[in-house]
């Protein structure tokens, strides 16, 4: 009996002392009040929000960390061919290739992200992979054509040399025209036509004498495709003089790789999300090397003039160029459906939308009554949150969805302080760090139902400086939440203000329709600011 009451005020003083620790606002109304039983804990309240769709038009999508390749076709907002622009480099600069070279084979390899699911190493079957970051229908086949890009990726703007040039989402069509015209991966049609992104691991095998198989190399699953051979001989074993000395003037000679997509016959298609930049072309090759001839005992043949003799002997050998270093552009082609409700919240990454969110019905130049009011109270602030509520019927039959939203300062281009304050992390699931920020979608039935974001250091600086601005908030879909950098609008939003999107939000492909703030949204659907507080009694 003793032991339960002893934790019971046990608990009840860690628990004063941690929101003592918390909030510091305790102290700037006195430390005695506590003491004194002046407060009482008080009921949810709830404030106005203002929340609007914003179109972003075409987006700066150039040197984005993953890429996505593909297709795809949300019901909600529309369809996406993802292509791709990369620039292809030496992975060692000024190359000896060799005399008389004969080409092999001309691999290229591009990782997926994927999970080892059985670990079949140990024998001579194949490990079994999950992909991630793969959507669309299972197993379904995409029409996939690379080219030799005929069009120079610029590091500096020609017409304002001291600027860094951009480049952005509505591109493709420049890259289209300008790309060569030999279809470089030509071989078989499950590398071109009827391309798939497939789950299985690669697995080499050397055959011996006793026809028994031995494993002598084992990769992830990626993309795999061979490319033409007489292009890469010409291009590369057979560059002129100085073409190969540095990746400044090979970029300048090999412009880079295009990848054009669409559907494979009536497949509905799919996009993978893919690292790029892991990506590799390995030019398999032989050369003539000189060898010295051997009598049977290994020393020197000579001939009559006692010269030695040499033999020529085909030599293996690999040239292998990289995208690391290089930039690529993201060039997705949309076919957007129209989006007309007024009273839901779009968000789409990549080329799409955004909410832009007034937080206590602050006018055009950020004044709120509400706000002015709610500060002359000096309520404390122990917790404040903004939860959006995702439209299901909307959304219909779509089953890929954002696994998570950022909320960030609009006006500044910049995080609030709740997503700095938050140093949570998550070892197994990085992404997924910051939890107390929230953001996270949380589900049902398999379906998304909310978003939930914390902000309640901003909110109580909002309260406690007088000079603290009612900045405006912006709304995104993520694909990290540690992308939350910024990327350039092709058109400038001048009526609110900036010309940058966060680059979460152009890395993911994804989009979800969210209830509103108006008056016609179900009120247990609206968007409303919620902060539970710490109110003086009243005497």
């Amino acid at each position: 009996m003793k032991n339960t009451v002893f934790l019971k005020y046990f608990f009840f003083a860690t628990t004063l002392v941690l929101i003592a620790a918390c909030d510091n606002d305790f102290n700037d109304i006195g430390a005695n009040i506590i003491g004194a039983d002046n407060f009482e804990y008080g009921d949810l309240e709830s404030y106005t929000v203002n929340a609007v769709t914003q179109d972003l038009g075409p987006v700066e999508t150039v040197d984005l960390p993953v890429n996505p390749l593909g297709i795809y076709n949300n019901p909600v907002f529309g369809l996406t061919k993802a292509h791709l622009v990369t620039q292809v480099l030496l992975a060692t600069e000024n190359p000896t290739i060799g005399n008389n070279p004969v080409m092999d084979s001309v691999v290229l390899k591009i990782p997926y992200f994927s999970n080892k699911v059985t670990d079949n190493s140990a024998s001579s079957t194949k490990s079994i992979y999950k992909l991630d970051s793969i959507y669309g229908p299972a197993a379904s086949k995409i029409k996939l054509h690379i080219y030799e890009s005929g069009k120079f990726i610029e590091n500096f703007d020609p017409l304002t040399p001291t600027e860094v040039k951009h480049y952005y989402s509505d591109q493709n069509a420049d890259f289209f025209n300008a790309k060569g015209t030999a279809l470089l991966n030509n071989g078989a049609v499950a590398e071109n036509d009827e391309f798939l992104f497939n789950p299985e691991e690669h697995v080499e095998t050397l055959d011996t004498l006793n026809e028994v198989k031995h494993v002598m190399k084992r990769e992830a699953p990626g993309l795999r495709v061979f490319l033409n051979k007489d292009f890469f001989t010409t291009k590369v074993l057979q560059a002129p003089a100085g073409k190969l000395l540095n990746n400044n003037i090979f970029k300048e000679y090999l412009r880079g790789l295009y990848f054009n997509v669409d559907y494979s016959g009536s497949e509905a298609g799919n996009l993978a999300m893919l690292n790029i930049k892991g990506g590799t072309i390995a030019l398999y090759y032989k050369w003539d090397k000189l060898v010295p001839r051997k009598n049977p005992d290994g020393s020197q043949v000579y001939d009559s003039s006692n010269q030695p003799i040499y033999d020529i002997v085909k030599t293996k050998k690999v040239l292998n160029l990289t995208f690391t270093g290089g930039k690529s552009i993201s060039l997705p082609e949309n076919t957007p459906n129209p989006t007309t409700n007024t009273d839901r919240l779009y968000l789409k990454g990549g080329q799409g939308s955004m909410a832009v969110i007034d937080l206590f019905g602050r006018d055009s130049n950020g004044f709120s009554q509400q706000l002015q009011d709610l500060r002359a109270k000096k309520w404390l602030v122990n917790d404040a949150s903004l939860t959006f509520y995702i439209d299901n019927t909307t959304m219909g039959t779509e089953t890929y969805e954002p696994n998570r939203v950022y909320l960030y300062d609009f006006k500044n281009k910049k995080t609030i302080i709740d997503y700095d304050a938050d140093q949570s992390t998550n070892a197994s699931k990085p992404k997924y760090a910051k939890v107390v920020y929230g953001g996270i979608i949380k589900k049902s039935n398999g379906r998304g139902t909310e978003y939930k974001i914390r902000i309640t250091n901003h909110i109580r600086n909002l309260l406690k400086y007088q000079d603290s601005t009612n900045v405006r908030l912006g709304l995104v879909v993520t694909e990290d939440l540690k992308l939350n950098g910024n990327k350039r609008l092709k058109t400038p939003l001048t009526t609110l203000g900036t010309s940058y999107v966060p680059w979460g939000s152009v890395v993911n492909p994804f989009g979800t329709v969210l209830f509103g703030s108006s008056e016609n949204v179900p009120a247990d659907k609206r968007l409303k600011l919620n902060i539970y507080f710490t109110k003086p009694k009243q005497n």
